[in-house]
């Protein structure tokens, strides 16, 4: 991996990530200096591949509400060369999600009794 120093190469770093199959993210954030840079996809399909890619070890979910509807924002995180690099998703859960989060061991075909 390049030193992250300048925008080409942080750039650079998305475009091989596309390059080698995964979609592009949907937004993409690069905060000035480099060292701050934010990818936004749109399924967890996505996200897992984006952050196997980069080797993302830090992994943080917030749920909250947002007007009315429940979110859940899936967040991993790595630092390369001083440059802290985030991939999130955010996805609209219901309330059966919600409860099955209570659940330890949920039953296969619980929710149909």
């Amino acid at each position: 991996m390049t030193e992250l120093a300048t925008r080409a190469q942080a750039f650079g770093l998305i475009a091989d990530g596309v390059s080698a199959g995964l979609s592009a993210p949907w937004r993409l954030y690069l905060a000035r200096g480099c060292r701050y840079l934010s990818l936004n996809v749109g399924d967890r399909e996505e996200w897992d591949a984006w952050r196997t890619h980069l080797g993302c070890p830090e992994l943080s979910v917030r749920v909250y509400d947002s007007g009315g509807e429940i979110r859940r924002a899936s967040v991993a995180e790595v630092i390369l060369d001083g440059c802290r690099i985030s991939v999130e998703l955010v996805e609209e859960v219901s309330t059966a999600d919600l409860e099955r989060l209570l659940v330890a061991d949920p039953l296969p075909g619980a929710d149909e009794r």
